[in-house]
């Protein structure tokens, strides 16, 4: 995984009990383990039993982390291992040996990391998005809501003029996109620069921003 500097401060925090690193991090990756669970179809009960032992086993490793960089990958490696335990004990051998690790299809690895990158962009902008004054949410929620509101319905519903609604999309989506985890992603990945764009109010901007918020 490349190396992600707001996930390693996230662990060096954690690992002095900063409870907010703590749970901005399990916020940050749920979606991994829930998405891996889904590809072995363990049912709701199981997998939310495979998330308490993962992330009751990454506390217990939390302070021999070499390479925080690398917790995604070992969250997707141990989240595959404790499914295809859960399937040997539910189903029996034959059915777990359909889903050992190195019997994943490609495509299942490669569903895994669309997924995670997916989880990393959502989770950074529910953490951006809480950082935004009262109005401005209430503003970037009305302009990610499918189908799209005209203005002049947004303005009527907040009482602001038609003329500002843009100027403060934009200046909405610039602080977002200098939040630190946006900026690292955007960083890693100029790819997701164009998800932040401000001249792009609808599309991939609106998909992702509807699910964060």
């Amino acid at each position: 995984m490349r190396d992600d500097p707001y996930v390693t401060d996230l662990v060096a925090r954690a690992r002095k009990g900063d409870q907010h690193a703590w749970n901005a991090l399990v916020e940050r990756y749920a979606s991994l383990i829930w998405s891996i669970c889904r590809q072995y179809r363990l049912s709701r009960a199981d997998a939310e039993d495979v998330g308490q032992r993962i992330w009751l086993q990454f506390i217990s490793h939390l302070g021999a982390i070499r390479d925080p960089a690398a917790l995604p990958g070992w969250l997707a490696t141990t989240t595959r291992r404790e499914c295809s335990r859960v399937v040997h004990a539910t189903r029996g051998p034959q059915a777990a040996g359909q889903f050992l690790d190195e019997s994943i299809p490609d495509k299942h690895t490669g569903t895994a990391d669309q997924e995670l990158l997916a989880a990393e962009r959502h989770a950074a902008l529910r953490e951006a998005f809480t950082c935004l004054s009262p109005s401005r949410q209430q503003l970037m929620a009305i302009l990610t809501e499918d189908p799209p509101v005209p203005y002049t319905e947004i303005s009527a519903r907040l009482g602001i003029p038609v003329g500002s609604i843009g100027p403060t999309r934009r200046r909405c989506l610039d602080e977002l996109r200098r939040y630190p985890a946006i900026a690292a992603l955007i960083s890693a990945d100029t790819g997701s620069a164009n998800e932040m764009t401000a001249g792009q109010p609808h599309g991939d901007a609106r998909i992702s921003l509807r699910n964060a918020v």
